[in-house]
């Protein structure tokens, strides 16, 4: 389970700012550290594990606020492809303005020594996602579903990085494309109905 503290939060909300100048880097967190009024030094006890810690925080913080804000649609009033539609756009609308950040967060969680931490933000976003859509799967599906959903959004947000359309028309298309192409493969296969998406 990731630490969570408003103290982290409001770290990382100051720190955004200045990611895309200087990168997911100490002296990133420590110019947002100054913005809020805390002593720099504060990132060793907020993030010990340095950056890469304080890019899994952040991932956790923007996943939090994407689950916030589909309960306040309630998108469980949806069918369940509809629901991973809409939950998915709403983690891509507010990351919206953090572009830069999300292209240098996962070049530096794509180095090999890094490579764990990117794992284990997908997993924990693909969960996210799915319990925002209101999964309550407690079998073998839990599994199954988080495994598809993790390269779909993987997918998504890749083709999302590339799309700098308003509203962003073509990567809502491509979402829709993946999901569709998932639905298609689970009719072929059949499978338990609580292991389908569509």
């Amino acid at each position: 389970m990731i630490e969570r503290s408003e103290e982290r939060d409001a770290a990382l909300r100051a720190a955004l700012p200045h990611v895309p100048a200087l990168g997911w880097t100490r002296a990133a967190l420590s110019a947002g550290l100054r913005d809020i009024g805390q002593d720099p030094a504060a990132q060793d006890w907020l993030f010990p594990d340095g950056p890469v810690e304080a890019i899994e925080a952040w991932c956790d913080l923007a996943d939090r606020e994407m689950e916030a804000a589909a309960a306040a649609e309630d998108v469980t009033a949806l069918r369940i492809p509809d629901r991973i539609r809409r939950v998915v756009t709403l983690r891509l609308e507010g990351q919206e303005p953090h572009r830069e950040a999300i292209r240098l967060a996962l070049g530096r969680q794509a180095l090999p020594w890094n490579v764990p931490s990117a794992l284990r933000t997908v997993a924990r976003t693909a969960d996210a996602i799915w319990a925002a859509a209101g999964d309550t799967s407690a079998d073998f599906s839990w599994y199954t579903r988080r495994a598809t959903l993790a390269g779909i959004y993987g997918a998504t947000l890749a083709f999302w990085l590339a799309d700098d359309e308003p509203g962003f028309p073509r990567t809502r298309a491509f979402l829709d494309r993946r999901l569709a192409d998932l639905a298609r493969m689970q009719r072929r296969r059949p499978r338990p109905a609580a292991d389908r998406v569509a």
